[in-house]
């Protein structure tokens, strides 16, 4: 069954499955984040439980006599949700509302419900309740058994559909109006790229787990006026704003949604609208929270999620945020160290701002230069690479080549250069602005 919280505030127990080669630390990291995400969406804990299993069982996932443990546990604490760190599936889902009597929510279903609450713009509205009917889909399976009903007799072809087939249809022809909705508003906003790059002026989309301080650093750089608060997901809308370097170079900061562990497939998929920015940007701003005890691990949920969206190998500025709460700076030392293209800032206090812009304009300053390119068709992973980190220009397939009119960042350039072409007239930089 789908659920999502109500705005009146739930007691809810929070359950996760320790399995297979996740250790008790790991599942106890993603259980606090899982108290954060509840406590956003507007929940109160009354219990945490965790279940050592080898894998999960197929019907009541934690096994029946945990799950019958889970229930009377439920009962003693008036409970009215329980929350489990996984996605169940439909009929784990059946079962153990069955047995808690109580509404049975899983991770995607709870992220889902924090997004249903921060869309603020038509675009998010509709990027949420597409993921939310994709979620719901496979769910509605035996959710109308009561009330399935023949309709069949004489004039039709066979017995009519039933509840469940009409309800099934009803949500299919939805998902594909929202679907052409946004594919409406991706060309909108293709349109509005467009006259972006027309300028041509570099594009840096700030990506980073949530809470790390993305809208944060873009209000402090353009008085964006972006809602930042302390909670997970506190903007879910894309912002685009201009910023001047101090060496007048003029670049576009675009704010993203945040990125989680175990982010829904649904959310990817229903935001690719959004996180097109993330693809089509010149250079990535990723901003890390470096006083949480678990950055790194938030660090590579980043990276993977970015890679799953096809901007991996992207120019990349590594930012250590809220370096202000952390005492022992040689560990803020040792990051800049190991990552030589990073900065230690607060967004806060403002501390470290101006090296972080110095970085930035080192950084931007290849993407002044353009050139023209004659590749070999064999040569069709480095083409892809060029389509992927680079900003194309003009594309003309040869027979055995394509010709590509680029900007390219710097760690592409050495490979580049055997197929680069000597333009015979020089234009000056502005002619493709």
């Amino acid at each position: 069954m789908s659920h999502s919280f109500s705005r009146l505030q739930e007691k809810a127990i929070l359950v996760a499955l320790e399995h297979g080669k996740a250790t008790r630390w790991d599942t106890q990291e993603s259980l606090e984040e899982l108290h954060q995400l509840a406590a956003t969406a507007g929940a109160v804990i009354a219990d945490i439980q965790i279940q050592r299993l080898e894998k999960p069982t197929a019907p009541y996932y934690i096994g029946k006599g945990k799950a019958e443990e889970l229930a009377r546990e439920c009962k003693a604490k008036n409970v009215t949700s329980v929350i489990f760190d996984d996605e169940l599936s439909p009929a784990q889902g059946r079962n153990l509302e069955a047995i808690t009597h109580c509404k049975v929510l899983d991770r995607t279903q709870l992220i889902l419900d924090i997004f249903a609450q921060r869309a603020r713009t038509r675009e998010g509205r509709l990027q949420i309740e597409l993921a939310q009917l994709q979620y719901l889909l496979p769910r509605l399976t035996r959710m109308w058994t009561h009330l399935s009903r023949q309709t069949g007799g004489i004039g039709t072809r066979g017995p009519g559909e039933t509840q469940l087939e009409v309800d099934r249809r009803r949500v299919q022809e939805r998902i594909a109006k929202l679907e052409k909705d946004l594919e409406s508003v991706r060309k909108n906003r293709s349109v509005q790229r467009e006259g972006r790059l027309r300028r041509n002026w570099p594009i840096a989309a700030v990506v980073g787990y949530t809470n790390a301080g993305k809208s944060s650093l873009l209000n402090r750089l353009t008085g964006a006026e972006v809602l930042a608060e302390n909670k997970l997901f506190a903007t879910l809308d894309p912002t685009t704003r201009q910023l001047t370097l101090p060496n007048r170079q003029k670049i576009l900061l675009t704010d993203t949604v945040g990125f989680i562990r175990k982010l829904p497939h649904t959310v990817v998929e229903s935001f690719k609208a959004t996180l097109e920015e993330v693809q089509l940007a010149d250079l990535l701003i990723h901003i890390i929270d470096i006083s949480h005890p678990n950055y790194r691990d938030q660090m590579a949920v980043v990276d993977s999620i970015v890679k799953e969206l096809g901007a991996h190998g992207k120019q990349t500025v590594l930012v250590f945020n809220k370096i202000d709460q952390i005492e022992n700076r040689e560990l803020v030392q040792s990051q800049l160290r190991n990552y030589p293209n990073s900065v230690a800032i607060s967004v806060h206090s403002g501390e470290g701002m101006n090296s972080f812009l110095e970085q930035l304009e080192m950084d931007l300053s290849a993407w002044r230069l353009k050139g023209e390119y004659q590749i070999p068709l064999t040569e069709s992973a480095l083409i892809a690479e060029l389509h992927r980190v680079g900003r194309i220009l003009s594309v003309c397939y040869e027979e055995e080549y394509a010709r590509i009119s680029a900007h390219i960042p710097p760690h592409l350039q050495s490979r580049m250069a055997p197929f680069e072409v000597v333009v015979a007239c020089h234009k000056s930089a502005d002619e493709h602005s």
